[in-house]
């Protein structure tokens, strides 16, 4: 998906929001928030990009402006523990669950909301879960991949925040329990925002589980441009029955390659915005399973 004129101030205010995290003086803050308002796109002079390539664009300049490559690990590392703190009872929920695989799957799509992009920053995991937990999934999507999983014996997973990927590891559990394909994982090789590395992914276990690999892509782009990935993950990709894509930024990303790449792709994210309520017609801050 390309830039929509909503992206605009939504991409201002994730700027501002994770600077406001990092301890800088604010004179630092008003040059980079003058950097950062100089990239075009966010002058409405280049329409065809997405929101991952321009906020790319961003994390570049605040990279090179603090003199750090991951400001965040911090950050990243307590959202991790705070679900793996979690993680027992969210365990016994889907094992007792009427259907395992749909409440894993709701989960893992709710643990989206551990995002720097959620414009509503009082949306807090728990109070996400807590709301929205009994939103229903469309019986339509949730019954064909399950169908396409039924078929898959390499299933390739495109991650997206720490935290987040707690609730993926535990929707690979579930998945294995049921299907037994084989699992690759895919997280970022340059840190951006508070996307999962190899480090947050192994933390929390999931090389245990699955392989994990990094994307290959050398620049901090919160998405997925299979041309800037490495060989590697390409080969996966062409490997792979079902493809599912975690989180806006893979989304943006994935949806212009799906144009001319004959897989099949589900993605699960949050509705966060007006233009993914357009596009999918899922009311703001409600579960996406889409294929």
């Amino acid at each position: 998906m390309l830039l929509e004129a909503d992206c605009v101030p939504c991409i201002l205010r994730m700027a501002v929001a994770a600077l406001r995290q990092l301890p800088l003086d604010e004179n630092i803050i008003r040059e980079l928030c003058t950097e950062i308002l100089e990239i075009p796109a966010l002058r409405g002079l280049d329409w065809n990009k997405t929101s991952a390539a321009v906020i790319e664009d961003i994390w570049r300049k605040i990279v090179k402006k603090i003199g750090s490559s991951d400001p965040f690990r911090l950050l990243k590392s307590n959202q991790n523990q705070k679900i793996m703190d979690l993680y027992p009872f969210f365990e016994k929920m889907v094992n007792e669950a009427a259907d395992p695989l749909y409440l894993a799957v709701k989960l893992s799509i709710l643990g989206n909301s551990m995002d720097l992009m959620v414009a509503d920053p009082s949306l807090t995991v728990e109070r996400s879960i807590a709301d929205k937990v009994k939103l229903p999934l469309s019986d339509e999507n949730y019954s064909k991949f399950r169908k396409q999983l039924q078929a898959t014996q390499h299933l390739l997973i495109f991650g997206d925040n720490a935290g987040e990927i707690v609730f993926d590891k535990l929707l690979i559990e579930t998945i294995k329990k049921i299907y037994q394909p084989e699992i690759a994982f895919v997280v970022r090789s340059v840190p951006t925002l508070n996307d999962a590395t190899f480090d947050e992914a192994k933390t929390v276990g999931i090389d245990e589980i699955a392989t994990v690999i990094e994307n290959g892509i050398d620049g901090p782009l919160p998405g997925t441009v299979l041309n800037r990935c490495s060989s590697e993950v390409n080969d996966l990709v062409r490997q792979s029955d079902l493809i599912i894509s975690k989180g806006g930024g893979n989304f943006d990303t994935l949806d212009e390659e799906q144009k001319h790449l004959n897989k099949n792709i589900s993605f699960l994210l949050l509705s966060k915005c007006e233009p993914y309520y357009r596009h999918f017609g899922i009311q703001i801050y409600q579960p996406i399973l889409a294929n």
